[in-house]
């Protein structure tokens, strides 16, 4: 089973950038699940998207041309759901739960604290902590798979940069390391979730998303901040875990598992 993961930071556009879709052909996955397309459906099918992909949906903000989500799979999936429960912004498209025979895949996309960090205590406080239990309570009926865009580095070598973005006493850190973020991305780990990535490249130092600013992607100034997550008891299925990191199409990159199910 091999899926993909793609922040395309809007589907229409990505659309039309050069090598995108031939990278979806090319690549052949099982299942892509996309975050930040910013669009709704009837936009979305209008797209030459799916000829191997028969089975498509869609979670779109109810403010058009904002975050949203979807999965486009080769295999009809027995369910699918949308959001948690107790989320605190439920009206943002950004989860999407499809259960397969031997799995459940959610793909996500989490939140951004903002520059401003006026989105943190939403993060610590709420969103965080609910998509964990939404986590475990999946877990309970088969093996989960979680993969988006978690906006969090959550260890110094996820990012180019550590230092500059760190919390202090003297400042609160950068959007995407602050300690509380990241407290919460060990959170997940803590319950036994497995970082694909971490789990095969432990020390590899390679990153999915970078600004747009200053020329940040051609001199690798990037933040490894979007992931696959997966049960612990898939641990030992996890065969293969990559950032694409010299695909281009959006500020993101695609990254990808390959799990034996």
């Amino acid at each position: 089973m091999k899926i993909i993961s793609w922040n395309v930071n809007g589907i229409r556009a990505w659309n039309i950038k050069p090598g995108t879709l031939n990278f979806i052909k090319t690549e052949n996955a099982d299942i892509v699940c996309f975050q930040e397309t910013k669009a709704q459906p009837e936009q979305i099918e209008e797209l030459e998207l799916f000829k191997k992909y028969p089975f498509h949906y869609w979670h779109s903000a109810e403010k058009k041309g904002y975050s949203s989500t979807g999965i486009i799979s080769k295999t009809k999936p027995i369910k699918i759901w949308y959001g948690m429960k107790n989320s605190p912004i439920e009206n943002e498209g950004r989860i999407i739960n499809a259960e397969f025979e031997k799995f459940i895949l959610v793909t996500v996309y989490t939140p951004n604290a903002k520059g401003d960090l006026s989105r943190l205590s939403l993060r610590y406080d709420k969103w965080d902590r609910s998509f964990l239990k939404h986590m475990q309570k999946l877990e309970k009926k088969k093996p989960v798979i979680v993969c988006g865009d978690l906006n969090v580095a959550h260890m110094p070598i996820d990012l180019a940069r550590p230092d500059a973005n760190k919390t202090t006493d003297k400042k609160p850190g950068g959007a995407g390391f602050t300690d509380q973020e990241r407290e919460r991305f060990s959170d997940f780990i803590n319950a036994g979730f497995i970082d694909s990535f971490r789990h095969i490249n432990p020390e590899k130092v390679q990153y999915s998303w970078w600004s747009y600013r200053a020329g940040a992607r051609d001199r690798n100034v990037g933040w490894r901040i979007d992931y696959f997550l997966t049960s612990k008891k898939l641990k030992s299925k996890i065969s293969d875990a990559i950032i694409y990191d010299q695909q281009h199409g959006s500020d993101h990159c695609p990254v990808g598992i390959e799990v034996k199910i």
